[in-house]
């Protein structure tokens, strides 16, 4: 099983503004999306773009360099992987007139208590102060720096 998920990095304000704004987060970012393996913790993958992309656009572009044959387990912002014929694992989501019953409220639950294992591993690679602040390097870089910053992470896995 593989868990799923985007984070935001901010940086400084670009020339080209209109590539980098999130309107989720109202300030320039980067998205960075991590693969973990869900038994050992370790970040199998990253894919790096420009703030503005969704979370499910910067999969199926990082889709096109991986073969996956395990279930995803993601959330409600990567609706469609079951179209592209990827086995995963989505909470349901409740819509305006039909509310969630005890029975799919009791899965997103159980859904949500598989998926915090990436919600920690974002956490601890935002420990270091590149990733948690405002990034004021080339951007080009960034992929560079967060590749190493995985690295040292599933490094100090293997030393557990």
């Amino acid at each position: 099983m593989i868990v799923v998920d985007a984070t935001e990095m901010t940086i400084e304000r670009p020339k080209k503004q209109k590539k980098f704004y999130s309107g989720k987060k109202k300030r320039h970012t980067i998205k960075a999306q991590l693969m973990v393996h869900y038994v050992t913790k370790q970040i199998l993958s990253l894919a790096i773009s420009e703030g503005r992309n969704h979370d499910f656009q910067l999969f199926k572009q990082h889709r096109k360099k991986q073969n996956y044959q395990a279930l995803l387990l993601v959330d409600k912002g990567y609706q469609g992987l079951e179209k592209l014929g990827i086995k995963c694992l989505m909470p349901f989501k409740a819509s305006k007139k039909h509310a969630l019953c005890r029975l799919q409220k009791k899965i997103n639950r159980e859904i949500g208590k598989r998926r915090i294992c990436i919600e920690h591993i974002n956490r601890k690679l935002k420990v270091f102060k590149i990733l948690s602040e405002r990034y004021q390097n080339r951007r080009n870089r960034m992929g560079l720096r967060l590749n190493l910053i995985a690295a040292i992470y599933n490094m100090e896995l293997l030393k557990k």
